[in-house]
């Protein structure tokens, strides 16, 4: 019997090597019930380009919580600006296994506002 956990990273293993086969780099999702975290890795995945996540301090202030569509929308506008910052505009989502729903949505379309195509 597989927990909820092992299924997610399951589902996850299935993109992950989609993306790999693609060699591009990719905007990681990640979401816990209390905060959400994205990162722009290169397409070995050993290099993280650029990070943005609802713990960071200067963000702690302003969201009152970290778990929210809130939070998720700053979260995707601030990864986009980093990215596009670090040289990086097009990108392949990587959800992690986490439906394509919610807070993971609304980060993906925050992304694709501030101007990261995917």
């Amino acid at each position: 019997m597989i927990n909820k956990n092992e299924a997610r990273l399951r589902r996850a293993r299935k993109t992950r090597l989609k993306i790999a086969e693609l060699n591009t780099v990719r905007l990681s999702v990640h979401r816990t019930n209390l905060h959400i975290y994205a990162q722009v890795c290169s397409p070995c995945g050993s290099q993280v380009i650029a990070a943005a996540s609802s713990l960071e301090p200067a963000l702690r202030k302003e969201l009152a919580n970290g778990g929210n569509k809130n939070a998720a929308t700053i979260i995707g506008k601030l990864i986009a600006e980093r990215a596009i910052k670090a040289g990086v505009a097009q990108v392949a989502f990587d959800r992690s296994g986490f439906q394509y729903h919610g807070r993971v949505k609304a980060l993906a379309e925050a992304a694709r506002e501030a101007g990261l195509k995917f």
